[in-house]
């Protein structure tokens, strides 16, 4: 499957990418990017003890607030371009609708697989990488195609699947590492749970889309 060239189809994306550029811009520039990362990060414990001694989010809204939470213009610049690029294709072939089920089951997911390995953690997980991470791993099984052969078409998919999903990953955690507001973290195990989400999603999202038709 060809990558649609339309930016038409595209405007949840394009919406979705221009709310979160604000919203981590606005309290950026106005010095409460700290403030806003505890306020609206993910943080395990609060699902073991929801009370906090500063103003925060309801903690099951989230998985969702921290995607609008970035470490960093490099962060924010490196998730959007990715959401950009992977979003407009995704969008165009599973629709509107399928689109943001895909990007909210991918911040959960993402916010999920975190919690198993730090479910004691106070430091909050922040940015949009788990929820991009889905939308990648359906871009991934949609859109991907291995030149190598290896086994048939479906292992040369899953090849190139895991192969762009490494390259994602180890960026993120380059840019975390440079680049980050105070101890607010980028997680790899987020990363996994949204890439899986979209693996699975991918094919669903894609008949819900053209059944409904």
């Amino acid at each position: 499957m060809r990558p649609p060239e339309s930016w038409k189809n595209a405007r949840l994306t394009l919406g979705i990418a221009l709310v979160t550029s604000l919203t981590w811009a606005i309290p950026t520039f106005l010095g409460y990017e700290r403030i806003v990362a505890f306020w609206g990060g993910f943080i395990p414990a609060r699902l073991l003890s929801p009370a906090t001694p500063f103003p925060s989010a309801p903690l099951w809204v989230t998985p969702l607030t921290a995607t609008l939470v970035h470490a960093g213009f490099i962060h924010l610049f490196f998730n959007m371009m990715m959401l950009v690029f992977c979003g407009r294709p995704v969008e165009a072939i599973v629709g509107r609708r399928g689109f943001a089920i895909l990007y909210i089951v991918g911040a959960f997911a993402a916010a999920g697989a975190y919690f198993i390995p730090n479910q004691h953690e106070t430091v909050p997980m922040v940015g949009a990488s788990g929820a991009i991470s889905a939308v990648l791993g359906a871009y991934a099984l949609l859109f991907g195609r291995n030149k190598v052969k290896v086994g048939g078409p479906g292992v040369a998919t899953l090849l190139h699947a895991a192969w762009l999903f490494a390259a994602w990953t180890v960026i993120n955690l380059l840019v975390g590492a440079t680049f980050e507001v105070d101890g607010a973290r980028i997680a790899v195990a987020a990363h996994i749970g949204g890439f899986l989400a979209g693996l699975a999603l991918a094919k669903p999202l894609l008949l819900l889309r053209w059944r409904g038709a």
